[in-house]
């Protein structure tokens, strides 16, 4: 609270300060700072005043680390007005969005996972450019595909992306979309995919109650995609409880791959294993 509050007051003061916490989780410790002073201050005062601070840190679960250090907070901060928050996949992601946050005039929450640190991904010159940044409020579509849509952002997009992988051994063409932004969120590119795809799953590792998923499926149904769809949509999120320590109940509570591809065959209709839908 103590460092969180002295960076918004920086900020105010017409500094670029970046708070890093630890992980998300001790961000609770400075929630109020973080939402009544970062994110309320621009509109209470008019526009007089001004806090371009960038928040960022792991996010999400790790390893072992139990109920207390094992949230995603995409839902919580996306919540509020007066936020952006982003939600990097890729080593790409990563540099856009965090340069893209610095940038920012407004405060951006920039939501890391630990357990992608040691990750490589393939990099283009253009990303090593100085002048590089992933525009907030984009998403990318990282598979294209023809009959359905995956959504997700942080790692669960390569979860997702090892489901469409397996799925096309079934015949299965998965369209995976990386939200990299989850406030603004990009409907329109979710909604261009749904009117091609007809089909829908949101994958998360949050929890399902109010969370990232839900909120898609909210616009999608408020939106002139919903009479595109030809099935529910069908959510895949972390179990609503408090993160187990036990690494099998862990494991069992975390969104899998498996998980993915039998929501998939269930929104399509497959049968097991079946390679054709009824």
């Amino acid at each position: 609270m103590g460092f969180a509050g002295l960076a918004v007051g920086a900020a105010m003061a017409g500094l670029k300060p970046i708070c890093e916490f630890m992980t998300f989780n001790f961000s609770m410790q400075a929630i109020d700072q973080v939402i009544n002073s970062a994110a309320k201050s621009h509109y209470m005062s008019a526009g007089s005043v001004k806090v371009p601070i960038v928040f960022r840190g792991p996010n999400g679960a790790a390893a072992g680390v139990a109920a207390q250090h094992s949230q995603c907070f995409a839902a919580w901060y996306g919540h509020c007005p007066g936020l952006k928050v982003v939600s990097p996949y890729s080593s790409e992601d990563c540099r856009g969005l965090l340069k893209a946050a610095i940038r920012d005039p407004n405060p951006v929450v920039v939501l890391e996972n630990e357990l992608m640190y040691g990750l490589s991904f393939p990099v283009s010159d253009e990303a090593l450019s100085e002048d590089f940044i992933v525009e907030i409020g984009k998403a990318k579509i990282e598979r294209e595909g023809k009959h359905i849509t995956l959504v997700s952002h942080s790692r669960t997009v390569g979860f997702c992306l090892e489901a469409a992988e397996q799925l096309a051994a079934e015949g299965v063409s998965c369209e995976v979309i990386n939200l990299r932004s989850i406030r603004p969120i990009d409907s329109d590119c979710i909604e261009k995919s749904i009117m091609k795809t007809n089909h829908l799953v949101t994958v998360e590792g949050g929890w399902p109650m109010f969370g990232v998923g839900a909120e898609i499926c909210a616009q999608i149904m408020e939106g002139q995609a919903f009479d595109y769809l030809d099935a529910p949509a069908v959510r895949v999120t972390g179990a609503d409880v408090p993160m187990p320590y036990a690494k099998v109940l862990e494991d069992g509570a975390l969104p899998q791959v498996k998980d993915i591809v039998l929501s998939v065959r269930k929104t399509l209709h497959i049968h097991n294993d079946a390679t054709q839908r009824v």
